[in-house]
């Protein structure tokens, strides 16, 4: 068996994978990239961001027929067949696959299907499905494994009602009740996107309020608009055991309740894709989550191997982690320009959609920040109306004496994009980045940008 020499291996094709590839590859580096998985695009494109959003968009577009005052004329009963629903996302992903590879093909970056594991701190071994090994070198490796749901030892995954959300995209019918367990960002998204499939949805949570790391009356709004599509919400909650029976499963938790329903989907934290991966040979220990630990330049405690997106834990998003790949090959090459940006938006794909980016009015509270809060509400704004998605708002938290940009906070339809208008005015150097710019400029109207000019006139007028 030869010993093939690379400048770069990367292992894992996903966003923070391929960020490194391609940088590594265009910065004249000879590069190969590493999959386990048949296909690239790593746990974002195939169990992730993309099936998850796909499915989304068209459960969304089915509530949208079955709203249709034609429809209800007709007494027509709305369906959502969950094989179906799925096709969709299928083909998204299917296209992102043929893209994402083409990218590998343009740069010269062979993909070397198989399992990767370090024989020592230059050497891999990489065995395929069939059996067929290869061992491979290099003067720097770039650990891109990805995350995958964690899974406590004493919940039986392998019955069939009891799911994570990798197995929940595999469902073949749609579910009459469903309990979820974990109501983190994954645990809400899939109780609001259910709910909206008109399952029957308990969402229960470990703490006292829902995604605190949002702004606190985000996540009232959110709280309440999940009540009100009639999603059972139970806080401070802690199991006791997972049930699974023929006709169902029962959660029976820790309070001394029992909830029963059709399917169970576990959503409580992930674990880095460490295992297997001869870390204990080079000295590279990961935590108990399987996260493996870095230093500002994303390298390991060997400094030739570097470890990138989510297998490295926070923030774990795909946007975040494409540049962490770019970052990483940027630094091994000496490049000190390039840079991650401090405030990274984040996402949140449940109905309506969240976005936030930097301060929360409780975290300036606890600095002693002086502040001010400017607020449009979607029912206000002529395209909402338009539209029919009037439920949210928007909210822009401001320097008091500066009128700096401090804090952006949307609830409601397209919040994931709105959000990008204000981050770029957030970003620019002082006196720039206030929130006079937005009274300053001029929006297309109808649209929803124009709730920047409405919250921030409505800030303004709180200035004295």
């Amino acid at each position: 068996m030869g010993l093939k020499h690379y400048d770069i291996i990367v292992i894992g094709t996903g966003p923070a994978g391929e960020g490194a590839a391609m940088k590594a590859a265009k910065s004249g580096k000879t590069v190969a990239a590493i999959e386990r998985f048949s296909r690239v695009g790593g746990g974002c494109t195939h169990w992730g961001t993309i099936p998850s959003k796909a499915l989304r968009r068209a459960i969304y577009h089915l509530n949208l027929i079955n709203q249709s005052p034609i429809y209800k004329r007709m007494e027509v009963v709305p369906e959502y067949p969950f094989p179906d629903l799925l096709a969709t996302a299928n083909a998204v992903i299917d296209q992102q696959v043929d893209l994402r590879e083409s990218f590998y093909d343009r740069n010269g970056v062979p993909l070397i299907p198989g399992r990767a594991r370090f024989l020592d701190p230059h050497t891999i071994d990489v065995e395929g499905d069939d059996g067929h090994r290869a061992r491979l070198s290099a003067d720097v490796f770039v650990i891109a494994t990805g995350s995958r749901p964690y899974r406590p030892a004493d919940v039986d995954f392998s019955h069939p009602r009891i799911l994570d959300s990798d197995t929940l995209l595999k469902l073949d019918r749609t579910p009459r009740t469903a309990t979820i367990f974990g109501a983190g960002v994954i645990g809400c998204e899939y109780a609001s996107m259910l709910r909206n499939m008109q399952v029957g949805v308990s969402l229960v949570n470990t703490r006292d309020k829902l995604l605190a790391f949002l702004d606190d009356e985000i996540i009232d709004a959110l709280g309440y608009h999940l009540a009100d599509t009639g999603i059972r919400i139970l806080h401070n909650e802690d199991y006791e055991r997972v049930e699974g029976r023929d006709d169902g499963v029962v959660l029976h938790l820790k309070s001394g309740k029992k909830i029963r329903s059709d399917v169970f989907l576990w959503a409580n934290g992930r674990s880095g894709n460490t295992a297997d991966l001869g870390l204990e040979t080079i000295g590279v220990t990961p935590n108990s989550r399987g996260q493996i630990e870095i230093d500002e330049n994303f390298r390991t405690s060997q400094p030739h191997i570097y470890a990138v997106g989510d297998v490295v834990g926070f923030p774990a998003l795909a946007s975040a982690s494409y540049d962490q790949g770019r970052l990483a090959i940027s630094h091994l090459c000496g490049e000190a320009d390039y840079r991650l940006v401090t405030d990274i938006p984040t996402g949140i794909y449940t109905s309506p959609e969240i976005s936030s980016l930097g301060k929360t009015e409780r975290q300036l509270t606890e600095q002693k920040v002086p502040y001010e809060v400017g607020k449009s509400t979607f029912k206000t704004l002529a395209r909402a109306q338009i539209g029919g998605t009037t439920a949210g708002m928007l909210k822009l938290i401001f320097h008091r004496d500066s009128l700096a940009l401090l804090g952006i906070h949307c609830f409601g339809d397209s919040a994931a994009e709105i959000i990008h208008i204000g981050q770029a005015i957030m970003a620019q150097p002082p006196p720039h980045n206030t929130i006079r710019y937005f009274v300053n400029t001029t929006f297309n109207y109808p649209t929803m940008a124009e709730a920047y000019r409405v919250a921030a006139l409505d800030g303004l007028g709180r200035v004295f």
